[in-house]
């Protein structure tokens, strides 16, 4: 597909788009406004927490961003995550320490109202509406919107992570997950100024839609109730250039 014309290009041209067809929520951010809101996360886990290289939290959360932040943040701290996609509600999740409580947790509301969620234990658990606000936080939980804005949007002067350090606590490197990301990205023939659609309900791995164009130098427009009827409109109104 080609950029259609009057796509901008560029430091303010949106990064991340998250829209639902459902709701009407769109929400786009330029990797500026991208990168505040993972410093804050970082600023929430780091001084709020006291989270540092080494600790682990678990990710019950879908495609969106507020997840992304989530996701960036921790990793730029060197926060080991253990996403959990939906798909795994109820197995359960092996590997070394893994009946460990983590350091902290982050959760939807449709995980924790799910039966067959096993919801790992957390010194720190925040939960996200994601477009599901209430008025009540269960006990030992926090809203994480309200508590990440208590933060700046600066990035923090935290110690660089290494390449070989532990993205996931499996062991896996960020280069590793790195490398990974380039695959999938070389198999989509991502390029830079890309714009790829993902359906948020057929991909849930982060590696998939958002590590992926990240490596790239694409943008990305993550889709959830996405109506296979409006599809084309969408990529016609979003500038899309390639479909996951």
């Amino acid at each position: 597909m080609s950029r259609p014309e009057g796509v901008t290009e560029g430091a303010d041209r949106p990064l991340l788009i998250f829209c639902d067809g459902a709701t009407g929520e769109r929400t786009e951010l330029t990797a500026t406004e991208l990168g505040g809101w993972a410093a804050r996360t970082a600023a929430l886990l780091r001084d709020g927490c006291g989270l540092d290289v080494g600790d682990r939290a678990a990710v019950l959360l879908p495609a969106h961003w507020q997840t992304a932040a989530v996701l960036l943040g921790a990793w730029s701290i060197g926060v080991a995550v253990s996403f959990r996609p939906r798909a795994t509600a109820g197995l359960p999740v092996l590997g070394p320490g893994a009946d460990e409580p983590l350091d902290a947790v982050f959760a939807s509301w449709a995980r924790l109202d799910d039966w067959l969620e096993n919801v790992p234990e957390g010194r720190h658990r925040f939960v996200l509406g994601l477009g599901d606000p209430r008025a009540e936080v269960p006990d030992g939980w926090r809203d994480f919107l309200p508590e990440v804005r208590r933060h700046g949007d600066a990035p923090p002067a935290y110690a660089a992570v290494h390449p070989s350090f532990a993205a996931t606590p499996d062991g896996t490197s960020y280069h590793a997950w790195g490398e990974l990301a380039r695959h999938i990205a070389d198999s989509l023939d991502l390029r830079p100024g890309d714009r790829l659609l993902v359906d948020a309900a057929e991909h849930e791995e982060p590696v998939k839609w958002l590590l992926a164009p990240l490596v790239a130098g694409a943008s990305v427009v993550v889709c959830a109730n996405l109506d296979p009827a409006r599809r084309d409109a969408l990529i016609a109104a979003e500038g899309v250039t390639k479909v996951l």
